[in-house]
């Protein structure tokens, strides 16, 4: 029992209550039911992106090229539309093809010719970067019709349209990853690969399987971005792996691999939101924002690693 009260994402989630309490105090706009809803869509497109990224991370790995992805997707949805001249759902449907191909690229590269994530990923990152703003040429596409906005700007039942995109694949994952065959598969993995490939599991085949999920996600959340901003750039998604990747970690999942849990993620990424806003709003510059998540980061990860190594006493 006590151990599951001193559990890395009850700790997250106190800090967050108390974090919300702060913020709500500060500024009277905080905790207003737009604000809150605004944040949810300005979250999403990390979100998706974070909530895959906690496979990866769970296994051992890395994905350092979901924001190039994003922008690759993003340019490749104008490109399809107003310069190929592809429909605008299928130019979105194949520019999110094309992200979830490089997504399986990494994946093969990782897989078949044993290259590290961290490597494999960097790589990619320049690669898709580049040949986002190689197919742009410094140029943006706008104009969309208004019912591709319903995707990035609407609401369904007064909340967000991506928002519940958000919510149904972070349930999605919470199932596979917690409680599923699958799930235990990559937790073995990210435990002890070479245990795991003894014990007759399907190691490479689920670490592909995960990469082209990851860059599936990031294919996704560039069309939300397109829809939500109305305009493609190359630049879109810089950073954002950035993002995704503390949201992870700050949600409890080992960069080592073999613990981490969806809800943890989710956690990690309204706590990064919430700071953000809230400090915006209180009128604090983003270079004070950026210190304060950085400290909170570490202040979370060293009250766990203390409440854990203190447990297994």
């Amino acid at each position: 029992m006590i151990k599951r009260i001193l559990r890395h994402e009850t700790i997250l989630a106190l800090l967050a209550v108390i974090v919300l309490a702060i913020l709500a105090y500060q500024s009277d706009k905080f905790f207003t039911v737009d604000n809150l809803l605004n944040q949810g869509r300005l979250m999403t497109e990390v979100g998706l992106v974070a909530v895959l990224m906690t496979f990866v991370i769970v296994t051992g790995g890395i994905d350092l090229s979901v924001g190039s992805i994003v922008g690759l997707t993003a340019i490749l949805t104008g490109v399809f539309w107003k310069s190929v001249g592809l429909p605008l759902p299928l130019a979105a449907f194949a520019a999110i093809a094309c992200g979830t191909f490089g997504g399986f690229m990494n994946g093969v590269i990782i897989t078949r010719f044993k290259v590290p994530p961290l490597i494999a990923t960097l790589a990619t990152l320049a690669l898709y970067r580049g040949l986002a703003e190689g197919i742009s040429q410094a140029r943006s596409v706008r104009g969309y019709p208004d019912w591709f906005y319903v995707l990035g700007q609407g609401n369904v039942l007064g909340v967000p349209t991506q928002l519940w995109l958000l919510i149904i694949v972070a349930i999605v994952a919470g199932v596979v990853l917690g409680y599923t065959r699958w799930g235990r598969t990559v937790y073995a993995i990210g435990s002890n690969e070479v245990a795991a490939r003894f014990s007759g599991l399907p190691v490479d085949r689920a670490k592909l399987a995960i990469y082209t999920a990851s860059g599936f996600a990031a294919a996704v959340a560039g069309v939300i971005l397109v829809s939500r901003v109305s305009t493609t750039r190359s630049d879109m998604g810089t950073g954002l792996e950035l993002d995704a990747i503390t949201a992870v970690v700050l949600g409890g999942t080992s960069i080592f691999g073999g613990r981490g849990t969806v809800i943890g993620t989710l956690l990690g990424l309204i706590l990064i939101q919430a700071l953000k806003n809230g400090l915006s709003l209180a009128g604090i510059k983003g270079d004070g924002t950026i210190v304060l998540i950085g400290v909170v980061l570490i202040v979370t990860i060293l009250i766990s690693n203390i409440v854990h190594r203190d447990g297994n006493r």
